[in-house]
């Protein structure tokens, strides 16, 4: 019996020390938190459904080796307060991983708040991944080394939609209008001083901030567009603010061109129609009616399945460089990964991506697309059962679309 137990006890040690230092496979959880309910809800819903969807193909073909993600919504009503409540509520829960998008408030908040736990915590650290929330700041002064930003920030897309509206000679009086709060007093500061340098024949005719989320009936700003004689509104609107001011467009007769960052996003091409043909762009991180159609088959899919438009290009970014670096490090603590994330290039639905690790800024092309008519060559896709989709109008390379940085990164020790 005791030579047995002796064999027994030396294959168990020869069993661990063969497989010493091989993480085993875990399901990682990332806290998405975004607006589910509210003025907000059906953009976060999208979202949410977003990385859920592609976390089931990175499962499935195996992106992060043998490990698993599971992506779980976490209310935060678009608001600060609520989101750092979210936020404890996650870590209390054993979270590690957070991701946020609507509204650059409630992300700066976010790193303030993650970088006091992770110094306070050592060894629990909390990795917290943005996907849309584009004050430049954040990947600027106050960037951090738990912050990844895998959309383009502000100016990025507003260089992009600045050289494209300058090639338009049609373009003389612009009204600029946004909501109230950083990221859309970014967007004001970029349009004016890149419109200043590459059309200063542009008059600007207005420039107003509205509150965020709170506004129903936006004819008054509209009455105001019209009197100023615009011709071309630049807006970095979102969500209902967003489809409630092209609605009042529409019911006022306004005869002007919008610019915009987020008209793709849900409930913005219902609230056009038609009235937005070949009047409407946006610049976005990429467009389902690409050259080649790349992702056509998972806009389908998740079409069939959830009954709703796959247009946040930013989930499979942030699924495919978690996933990957979580392969790469042959780790899933939030460190590893960090560390495996950054310099990190991988293929993407929008071509090549490269996290930049001097901000954690991702380098990917920009698109900018026009509101048309379905058709049978370049705007096969249609978007919300409308009938209508967006067409390709420009793609920006990621070496073109890059911008320096202020960002002095920390980093912790490995």
């Amino acid at each position: 019996m005791k030579q047995k137990t002796q064999l027994t006890l030396s294959a168990l040690a020869l069993t661990m020390s063969m497989f010493a230092g091989v993480s085993q496979a875990e399901n990682v959880k990332i806290a998405l938190i975004d607006p589910l309910s509210g003025s907000f809800a059906a953009l976060g819903e999208n979202q949410l459904r977003t990385w859920q969807f592609i976390g089931d193909i990175a499962n499935k073909e195996k992106w992060a080796g043998d490990h698993t993600l599971e992506f779980v919504g976490f209310d935060n009503k678009a608001g600060v307060q609520d989101s750092l409540s979210q936020l404890k509520r996650a870590i209390d829960q054993g979270y590690r991983y957070v991701a946020q998008a609507n509204g650059s408030g409630v992300a700066f908040s976010l790193v303030d708040a993650i970088n006091k736990h992770n110094a306070r915590n050592p060894g629990k650290e909390v990795l917290y991944i943005n996907h849309g929330a584009i004050d430049p700041e954040l990947t600027n002064d106050k960037c951090s080394f738990w912050q990844f930003s895998v959309d383009s920030n502000v100016d990025m897309k507003m260089q992009a939609l600045v050289n494209h509206l300058a090639k338009n000679d049609e373009v003389k009086k612009v009204f600029i209008i946004g909501q109230n709060y950083a990221f859309g007093r970014a967007v004001s500061k970029a349009a004016k001083d890149m419109l200043a340098e590459v059309r200063p024949d542009v008059e600007i005719v207005g420039d107003d901030l509205h509150p965020i989320g709170e506004v129903k009936d936006f004819a008054p700003y509209v009455a105001k567009i019209k009197a100023s004689g615009a011709d071309t509104i630049i807006t970095g609107n979102w969500g209902s603010d967003l489809a409630l001011l092209i609605k009042a467009a529409r019911a006022s007769g306004l005869d002007a061109n919008f610019y915009t960052y987020y008209a793709v996003l849900k409930g913005s091409p219902t609230a056009m129609g038609e009235s937005g043909l070949e009047r409407v762009k946006y610049v976005g991180v990429w467009n389902v009616n690409n050259e080649d159609y790349k992702g056509r088959e998972l806009v389908e899919e998740f079409n069939k399945k959830y009954d709703d438009d796959l247009t946040w290009l930013q989930a499979y970014s942030g699924v495919a460089l978690l996933a990957n670096a979580m392969k790469k490090a042959d780790s899933v603590n939030p460190v590893d990964v960090a560390f495996a994330m950054e310099d990190m290039e991988l293929d993407s639905l929008n071509g090549t991506i490269k996290m930049r690790a001097a901000d954690h800024q991702l380098q990917q092309p920009l698109y900018v697309a026009t509101w048309a008519k379905v058709n049978d060559s370049n705007v096969q896709l249609e978007q919300e059962g409308t009938g209508f989709g967006w067409r390709t109008e420009e793609v920006i390379p990621a070496a073109d679309a890059l911008l320096p940085t202020t960002c002095e990164m920390k980093r912790p020790k490995r």
